[in-house]
């Protein structure tokens, strides 16, 4: 395996400079950052991610979870799934590859954003220069256009600021756990702000024979280039090279009754990711009530793996069935975005105008190599696998697909302030978007357009100061190749030349405020229905029908902030069911794979503003099935954390311990045949110093 190499910081300037994109500024609603009055205080009040302005969270009819970062770090916590995890009816569902979560019960593989830019490619996202995650529930494509069925996640990165201290912190923990990263800020003028993330990480696992190594290189800067006008550039290179692991097989209903440490793949297994981010955003204030913002972003990602994976269990041998793949894939997307946002009034009305164009342009290209012979590729016990019985026939080529993607739309919404206590959104967008596949391996191409209206409306009662009560009803489109992009060129039957799916929202909902403003709640009810699924015709199984139905109905509460002094709170509840309602594939009544019934989560914080301080917390995630089919069950468990640490002017030290219990519990499955275990006891520990 290749050593891994750093992207020099001269190459980063000089791709910045020789670009020449413009875009929108630190003020954008994407990533504008309210200042908090008090630092641990675990709260969002603004966001932007649900309406691309600047809006408080209470005003928001809709739900949205925030997490900041700073808040996981300190376990461990580098990954989408578990960072989000115990968040109410949210889940991971990803493997090994990708980051891949269900919102509301429907799959949101493809519905990641960065600084409110698509982000949709296969990758394993690192969060050490990511600010806070954001979760919109429910559909988003008024404002992001196509996917986004059961919500989306928007990253928002660390931004340079004015002022902003520096900090270097080092860590290590089980399982040789060791990293050191570096925030570096300063102001060369006044006008100005830089700002440097860059950092390395290695780890093992409890999993024999795993094993990993980040790197990351993120330069930004922020330009007040006259008082009107501000520029913000950023850069990101990340890097992911690691052991593929696919966990354990489902045996009798449920995961295999294995030592934690049991794994089945070849001893030359890897998987290398890497990214590359470069986003340019500029602001103009035309007046006091008037911006104009324009918005670049170009992402492009390389990676290749070598992944030798279980397919099923044989119960007459008790072995392990696998197959072998290789991939090379390279993805490129570029997204250019203009806003106008203002504010005025008509007939004593407040109106907060936000109208946008977006150009979107995709390409994916995946080559992908397998085991000639299938029967070549040796089964493992099931209890006593022998890793070294690798693969040694010959690969094939067996596929080697180019794909592109054109998307356009354009969006308005109207934030209307009809007196103090009502409050109305509405917005609409209209999205065309098309996709063109060449098969290469055969020498066709196909080509599909279509195009989509996607309204929302939503309304805000507050009839008492501290207490908003909310409705909104919203709608969501994915067109045929839109999700992971590219389609199966002159593939059997109709399937390319369907309408998109559509999937509608309805929610209602209170957002309140307690303990003179200090703790902030969200009760929400919603029903998710996804009215025109994809399913076979039983008459002649070639020909795809838009008559299936998914629909997801639920409640969730949430609640963070400060309860008294120096105590702190974040955690929520979770219930919904959600299932295929209407299906001629088998799926007919089943429930989502990776979705639970019941999940929550509750971490109670003392800090006082110097010296010792301590958390702890409890998640608790019910019962969930493996696979659609409902063949596999992973049982509901309880994972108990806890951390303690002192902290100074300049210093902080913390030591976490995480799954106290030492729970054996599954994180996450892929199918039946491929479920994650969860990491058992574990010891973190942490150093920051601020200069």
């Amino acid at each position: 395996m290749p050593a891994p190499r750093l992207t020099p910081l001269s190459l980063g300037l000089s791709v910045l400079l020789s670009a020449g994109f413009a875009g929108a500024a630190t003020v954008l609603p994407e990533t504008s950052i309210s200042v908090e009055a008090d630092e641990d205080d675990p709260r969002v009040k603004e966001t932007s991610t649900a309406t691309r302005t600047a809006t408080a969270v209470r005003y928001v009819p809709q739900a949205i979870d925030s997490v900041k970062t700073e808040s996981l770090r300190s376990y461990g916590t580098n990954e989408l799934g578990q960072a989000l995890s115990g968040i109410p009816n949210v889940s991971s569902g990803a493997d090994t590859r990708f980051d891949s979560l269900r919102i509301r019960g429907f799959d949101a593989s493809n519905d990641f954003y960065l600084d409110g830019i698509r982000d949709d490619s296969q990758y394993v996202r690192d969060l050490h220069n990511i600010e806070r995650i954001e979760v919109l529930k429910g559909p988003a494509a008024v404002l992001y256009g196509r996917g986004g069925q059961g919500g989306i996640v928007n990253r928002v990165s660390k931004m340079p600021t004015p002022g902003q201290k520096s900090s270097i912190e080092a860590q290590g923990g089980s399982n040789d756990l060791r990293s050191l990263y570096a925030d570096l800020s300063t102001d060369p003028t006044d006008n100005i702000s830089l700002r440097l993330n860059m950092g390395n990480q290695d780890n093992n696992s409890f999993r024999d024979g795993v094993s990993g190594n980040r790197q990351l290189f993120a330069p930004s800067m922020s330009w007040q280039l006259t008082p009107e006008l501000n520029w913000l550039v950023q850069y990101e290179y990340s890097r992911y090279n690691r052991t593929p692991d696919r966990g354990i097989p489902g045996v009798n209903g449920r995961p295999a009754d294995l030592s934690r440490s049991t794994t089945y793949f070849d001893h030359g297994d890897y998987i290398d990711d890497k990214s590359q981010s470069l986003r340019s955003k500029l602001a103009y204030e035309l007046n006091t009530d008037w911006q104009l913002r324009h918005t670049l972003g170009v992402f492009k990602l390389d990676s290749d793996f070598d992944n030798t994976y279980q397919t099923g269990y044989d119960p007459k041998t008790n072995s392990v069935t696998r197959q072998h793949w290789q991939q090379d894939l390279t993805t490129r997307n570029v997204f250019n975005n203009l806003e106008l946002e203002g504010g005025f009034d008509t007939f004593g009305l407040e109106h907060r105008l936000l109208t946008g164009i977006e150009l979107g342009s995709q390409r994916r290209d995946p080559k992908l190599y397998s085991a000639r012979d299938g029967r070549t590729v040796p089964s493992l016990d099931l209890n006593q696998p022998n890793r070294r019985l690798s693969h040694t026939g010959s690969m094939r080529l067996s596929s080697n697909n180019h794909t592109e993607v054109e998307s356009r739309a354009l969006y308005v919404q109207d934030q209307l302030r009809l007196n103090d206590q009502w409050q109305l959104l509405g917005g609409l967008r209209y999205d065309r978007f098309e996709v063109d596949t060449t098969n290469k391996l055969l020498d066709i191409q196909q080509n599909v357009k279509s195009h989509s209206t996607s309204p929302r409306v939503g309304l805000v009662w507050t009839p008492l100061e501290h207490h908003s009560f909310y409705a909104s009803w919203s709608k969501t489109f994915t067109p045929a190749g839109g999700g992971l992009i590219g389609i199966t060129p002159n593939a059997t039957g109709n399937a390319n030349d369907l309408s998109p799916e559509l999937t509608k929202q309805k929610e209602i909902g209170v957002k309140s405020d307690w303990f003179d403003e200090r703790l902030s709640t969200t009760l929400a009810v919603y029903e998710l229905e996804l009215y025109n699924r994809r399913t076979s015709d039983p008459l002649d199984r070639t020909i795809t029908l838009l008559t299936g139905e998914q629909r997801s109905r639920g409640v969730e509460l949430t609640a963070t902030g400060k309860i008294v002094d120096n105590w702190y709170v974040r955690g929520g509840v979770g219930l919904q069911d959600a299932k295929v309602e209407k299906d001629n594939n088998g799926f007919e009544g089943k429930r989502i794979s990776d979705v639970a019934k019941r999940n929550a989560s509750l971490f109670i914080t003392w800090k006082p503003q110097m010296g010792w301080y301590a958390e702890t917390g409890l998640t608790l995630v019910g019962d969930r099935y493996a696979d659609n089919l409902n063949t596999v069950v992973l049982p509901g468990y309880g994972r108990w954390d806890a951390l303690a640490g002192f902290r100074q002017k300049e210093w902080d030290v913390r030591a976490a311990l995480n799954n106290i219990a030492d729970k054996n519990y599954y994180a996450s499955a892929t199918s039946a045949a491929q479920i994650q275990p969860g990491e058992p006891r574990s010891l973190v520990v942490t150093g920051t110093y601020s200069f």
